[in-house]
């Protein structure tokens, strides 16, 4: 299990900094596809298995398929072409930098590191995460979800429009 851990990891950590390093919008997008994926996988070993599947069926499916059909209307050939200065590199190194001093600290304090949190109990009512994030979804949250929706048609329906090439 340990092995599976690591594997799938360091698949998400390879995604990420695909999308970081790929000058191709493209290829960007099929690494965070990627990384999707092995973040999927690791939820599916915490036996999150809701939150795995909705990795794989919202972020890697729906949206990344939204992402390449923007990529596809904009015209990124400009994009490609343009060089970083060096001040980018340096703020990117200092991100990471304080990024992993971060993690470091977080690691050192202890806290819950290495504790076993107590399962839920199945047979209870009302118990599962899928019953959870359905009471929430549809419960509690249904406005900002409804927002979230109206915002993202928005967005699509205006990448259309500013790409569209002028009749002369």
């Amino acid at each position: 299990m340990t092995f599976l851990f690591y594997l799938f990891a360091a698949l998400a950590l390879l995604g990420g900094m695909g999308v970081v390093v790929c000058r191709n919008p493209v290829s960007a997008a099929f690494s965070m596809i990627l990384s999707f994926l092995g973040l999927a996988a690791l939820f599916i070993q915490l036996d999150a298995y809701l939150v795995g599947t909705l990795q794989i069926l919202v972020y890697a499916g729906a949206i990344m398929v939204l992402f390449l059909f923007i990529i596809m209307l904009l015209d990124v050939q400009a994009e490609e072409k343009r060089r970083f200065p060096l001040a980018t590199f340096a703020g990117a190194g200092a991100v990471v930098t304080a990024f992993v001093i971060l993690v470091v600290l977080v690691l050192n304090r202890g806290g819950t590191a290495g504790k076993v949190l107590p399962a839920l109990n199945p047979s209870a009512p009302g118990a599962s995460d899928t019953h959870r994030i359905g009471e929430l979804l549809f419960g509690t949250y249904w406005l900002p979800v409804q927002i979230v929706g109206v915002l993202l048609l928005a967005a699509t329906v205006g990448v259309v429009v500013l790409s569209k090439k002028e009749l002369k």
